[in-house]
Formats: structure tokens, C-alpha cells, sequence
């Protein structure tokens, strides 16, 4: 398939241009023009640059990916070696930030609703990224092992254990900042990726339970999604590599 063609099809797929974002989405670094072989991660780190070459992959499809506002742009150092590696071996790299959050179906918060087995109700966040819905009624200690069982990660829990908990809101890697806005909305917890210090004063104060499952772990789920979905509808080769990341 045509890289370019795969790129537009991404694209429409996942909305990108309605996106403010904080990275370019779609194609950040040029490759070879014919796709064939996609190796899909979660981050474009040198390991998983490295593991796209081991792999004879031509493309490197990820959530995060490079050129991020406010970084220095000067190619030295890591930056380097990681764009030096790509250009040596004429690898595509395609990446989806926020697009792949919000998805409906393929995006992170969707596929984290879909797993844990949660009802989604509606949308909240900045452009709409966070999700809210209910559960079946357990407590907050039943919530965090199930989160645990199914993300394979232990949680970081604030809140009671025993607090009955039917109500939630979610917004998977760095959204902490949502709380207030997941606050309002009446739930009984919020869980994301990440979790701050004045965070944890919040919670406490509030009586509103906060789950900081993993930057990492809850952003697996929509690059395996969008993997699947490659391989199924334009029959490449597109293999999801999940590189252990504790954060």
C-alpha cells in the first residue's frame, strides 16, 4: 500500500484535523513510499526504533511520537540518534497524539472503557478526550484490583477502600488537570495515567476516589486498536510491541 494513501486513510479514520494539538499527527518523518510491514508502539523511543529495524518494518506507527511544542528543536544527542536511525533505514514514522485518545472506538479512553468493562455516558476535557459512565457497584478497592488485574500494573489509589464506587470518570496518560472537571460531574471516582501532588490533597479533600493506573499502561490500548484494525481492513503486516515502561 501507498504510504501516502495509508497516511489520508489514518487520517479520516481518526479525525485528525480537528485536533489542537501539541505534535504534528499524521507523518513526522519520511520513509519509503510503499508500505508493507508496521510495527506499532506507544512511544517512538529508541528502543522501539531499534525494534522496527530488527523487524524489517518500513513504518514505526505510534501515540507518541516527536517534534513536540515547546521542546528544543535542535537534532543533537538522543534526538539524533533516534531520526539518524529512521533515515538510515528508511522507516516511516506515523504518529497519533490526541486523535487517538478521543477515538470513539480505536482511542485509548474508548478501549479503556471496553477492557475494564465500563458503560460510557458522555465526554468531557479539553476537545473532549476524557469519558464518563458507570460500572457495576463495588468498592474502590474491588475498582483498583480489577484495574490492576486487567492493565497488569498496581495502582496508585486515593480514597477510602471501602467507598462504593458506580460512578467514574477517565482520561488515560497525563490528566491529572481534569479532576476538578471530572468533580463536577458528579462521579464517584476519576481515574487516569498520571497522578500530581496537589492531586492527592484534592482528592482527600473532596471525597472524590483517585486512580493513577500509568502514563504507559493506560495508553496501550488504542495503538493495539488502530494495529488491529491496519492488519484487518488494508491486510498489512502491522505488529503492536508493547516496550515495559513502569510510569
Amino acid at each position: 500500500m501507498k504510504r501516502d494513501a495509508l497516511v489520508r486513510a489514518l487520517d479520516e479514520r481518526l479525525e485528525a484535523g480537528r485536533f489542537k494539538d501539541y505534535s504534528p499527527n499524521g507523518l513526522q518523518v519520511e520513509g519509503r513510499a510503499e508500505v508493507r510491514r508496521i510495527v506499532a508502539g506507544v512511544t517512538a523511543s529508541q528502543a522501539l526504533v531499534d525494534t522496527a529495524i530488527a523487524r524489517d518494518a518500513d513504518t514505526l506507527l505510534v501515540h507518541h511520537g516527536w517534534f513536540w511544542r515547546g521542546e528544543d528543536g535542535r537534532v543533537t544527542g538522543f534526538r539524533k540518534a533516534r531520526l539518524q536511525a529512521l533515515l538510515k533505514h528508511d522507516i516511516n514514522l506515523i504518529a497519533y497524539h490526541l486523535p487517538l485518545d478521543a477515538h470513539p472506538e480505536l482511542g485509548n479512553n474508548a478501549q479503556l472503557a471496553r477492557r475494564l468493562g465500563w458503560t460510557v455516558d458522555g465526554r468531557f476535557g479539553d476537545q473532549d478526550i476524557g469519558y464518563y459512565g458507570s460500572t457495576s457497584p463495588q468498592s474502590l478497592a474491588e475498582l483498583a484490583r480489577n484495574v490492576g488485574d486487567r492493565l497488569q500494573r498496581q495502582p496508585l489509589v486515593i480514597g477510602d477502600a471501602d467507598t462504593p464506587i458506580r460512578r467514574i470518570a477517565w482520561c488515560s496518560g497525563g490528566a491529572q488537570g481534569y479532576f476538578e472537571q471530572a468533580l463536577a460531574l458528579g462521579v464517584d471516582a476519576y481515574l487516569s495515567g498520571e497522578i500530581s501532588e496537589q492531586t492527592v490533597h484534592l482528592a482527600r479533600e473532596t471525597g472524590m476516589a483517585y486512580i493513577a493506573a500509568g502514563h504507559h499502561a493506560t495508553e496501550r490500548y488504542g495503538a493495539m486498536a488502530l494495529a488491529a484494525e491496519i492488519q484487518q481492513r488494508f491486510g498489512l503486516e502491522c505488529e503492536f510491541i508493547d516496550i515495559d515502561n513502569p510510569a
